[in-house]
């Protein structure tokens, strides 16, 4: 700091006196009026000239003008042009001396300046420098970023829908407020706790929420942040960290995305020379040489815990592994309240419907969810969030913004409406599937021209075979529809068809549920349960298994696809009726399609009554 501050007064002071001799040089030449050298031999010989210095190039002098009083007159200054000049100033009788030259402020100028200019340039660069590297001195220092035991008010109560992984971490926690109890038995807290979930379960607030409760220091840092260009500084950073973290204990150390440091070795081009591997094998011996009773934790998250090395798994490293998994109703429930306090929301809002129209959706989602209704509810201009905003929120959320102003000819819109209700009305007649919730042909996202919403009425883990085929039924239900009212089919089954191949290639190749096929497991083994959840490579298998394979799921989609065609079929009258309806709406509730059928039905019950009237009394006729 002393070196800093003593440089920045050595530029002050260069500075002013630069500043000061370029004032002194103008004002002085501003003083001095310039004369052509033709005026003064005229003034001169006139005897208007008092007394002048004379160098190579230059003469100076006083000039006597008319105002000028008892010899003081106007100094003047002009360009020599002859070497004759004494003979001038002798036959007039002016006095005369010569004068050397002087270039010191031109030569000094010249050079100064330069230097100076660079030394800014330089400093202005080094500056910028420190401030993103932290300097070539701390390059070796770690980056974490530290908080203090009072600069960190996230508390436990800020993490909700993660109640077991709370209870795990509850032990941390009372470790650092009383080592004693765990020590006076001979008992050791795990060295080493693995955060390991999706994106955004809510890893890294845990970890902070530990650090709040327990009012201990926090160290901070991603795993990106130790891997450099340079060999040797990612494990200079990690002896730094550790030896940091050793001074400031009880203390927590939080290591995000662990698989950027962790990555299992002996995989990459350059061997054990890696930088990232040399990172990693002092990360382990630091782990190996800490006493965990001194109150260090480390803390660390992933999303990719297959991918670690086992060497950082096995026991006395991160030998506990907390799983944080994406909430339920109940969690989603407590983390919409958590994040619902942040704004002005209505008072008759249902939060339990809210949680059940956001299945699979991770804390990160629903805060992103709650702002979004936020902010309609603002554009809307009202003082405070209600259900429909909600509600279009989560529609925005799952099928993407809706886009009023795309054009949609007539016929498209005709086939659109057709599809979606062939959706919607399977998914009705079939049992064991979720409610339809809302049909709009209002197209949304990049693609999707229409959209049906179908809602669960609870979360679910298991699915059964019956459950997974009306599905498929439903997914093809829109295919079906238009081949029934056009005669043709068009491209908007794309994305029905892909979800519906991939449910009939998981009951073949995964779940065993082909009776040709039998009780065997055909797909490759995942490589991230995660983040690629249909992410596998070739099954180890004979071609002919393959084209068993490709023949039951052909057979699978093709069954479920006359199911839904006789489903339609049987319900066309319905199928008319809702699409002009919605073709005139735009958009229809499931309850409205529900009385629409039930009117349908009981209308074609009356016909069928008065028919058999008819036919009765013609009998008797």
């Amino acid at each position: 700091m002393q070196n800093t501050n003593r440089s920045k007064l050595l530029l002050i002071i260069g500075g002013i006196w630069l500043v000061l001799t370029l004032l002194n040089s103008f004002s002085s030449n501003a003083a001095m009026k310039t004369l052509p050298y033709s005026e003064f031999l005229k003034l001169a010989k006139e005897g208007k000239v008092s007394e002048v210095a004379v160098t190579d190039n230059v003469i100076q002098g006083v000039m006597l003008t008319e105002n000028s009083d008892s010899g003081r007159g106007e100094r003047f200054r002009t360009v020599r042009v002859d070497s004759e000049v004494s003979e001038v100033l002798d036959q007039n009788g002016i006095e005369y001396s010569g004068k050397i030259q002087s270039n010191f402020i031109a030569s000094i100028f010249s050079w100064v300046f330069p230097v100076l200019l660079f030394l800014g340039i330089w400093y202005f660069i080094m500056r910028r420098f420190q401030q993103q590297q932290g300097g070539f001195m701390t390059l070796g220092k770690n980056k974490a970023k530290i908080y203090m035991d009072d600069e960190v008010q996230v508390k436990f109560e800020d993490a909700a829908g993660v109640d077991e992984a709370k209870q795990e971490l509850v032990e941390v926690i009372d470790f650092l407020k009383e080592p004693e109890r765990f020590t006076s038995i001979g008992g050791q807290i795990p060295r080493g706790t693995l955060l390991v979930g999706p994106p955004g379960t809510g890893k890294t607030l845990l970890a902070k929420a530990v650090a709040g409760e327990s009012k201990v220091p926090f160290f901070s840092l991603s795993g990106s942040e130790f891997v450099e260009m340079f060999v040797g500084l990612g494990a200079a950073r990690v002896r730094d960290l550790f030896k940091q973290a050793k001074e400031k204990a009880p203390c927590i150390i939080f290591v995000d995305e662990l698989d950027a440091l962790g990555k299992a070795r002996g995989f990459g081009t350059l061997g054990g020379h890696d930088e990232r591997e040399q990172t990693l094998n002092q990360l382990l011996v630091e782990l190996d040489g800490f006493d965990p009773n001194m109150g260090v934790i480390l803390i660390a998250a992933t999303n990719r815990p297959e991918i670690l090395d086992p060497a950082l798994l096995r026991p006395g490293r991160f030998d506990r592994q907390i799983l944080v998994d994406r909430p339920d109703k109940p969690g989603r429930k407590d983390i919409l309240n958590v994040h619902l306090k942040k704004i002005t929301a209505a008072k008759n809002l249902d939060v339990d419907t809210l949680a059940a129209m956001t299945p699979g959706m991770v804390g990160a989602d629903l805060a992103n969810l709650v702002n979004e209704a936020a902010l309609l509810s603002v554009r809307r201009k009202k003082a405070e969030v209600g259900m429909a905003e909600f509600e279009e929120a989560v529609e925005r959320v799952v099928a993407g913004l809706e886009k009023k102003n795309r054009l949609i000819n007539p016929m498209e819109k005709e086939i659109v409406s057709y599809h979606e209700l062939g959706h919607a009305i399977v998914a009705m007649t079939l049992p064991e599937t979720d409610p339809v919730q809302k049909i709009s042909i209002i197209p949304r996202g990049i693609a999707a021209l229409g959209y049906t919403m179908q809602v669960p009425t609870e979360d679910r883990f298991l699915m059964r075979r019956k459950e997974l085929l009306n599905r498929i039924a439903t997914l093809l239900g829109g295919r079906a529809a238009e081949e029934i009212i056009f005669d043709d089919i068009s491209t908007g089954a794309q994305n029905d068809l892909s979800r519906a191949t991939d449910i009939a290639r998981s009951m073949v190749k995964e779940y065993g549920m082909s009776g040709n096929l039998g009780q065997v497991y055909f797909a490759h083994k995942k490589q991230n349960q995660f983040l690629m959840p249909n992410q596998e490579g070739s099954g180890d298998y004979s071609a002919m298994t393959a084209h068993l394979i490709d023949k039951e799921i052909r057979q699978i989609i093709d069954e479920q696809y006359e199911r839904a065609l006789e489903i339609l079929r049987s319900k066309r009258d319905i199928l008319n009726q809702a699409a002009e309806t919605l073709l005139e709406s735009e958009t229809i509730q499931g309850e409205e399609l529900k009385a629409l059928e039930e009117a349908v039905l009981k209308q074609s019950d009356l016909t069928d009554d008065t028919d058999v009237s008819v036919d009765r009394q013609a009998m008797a006729a």
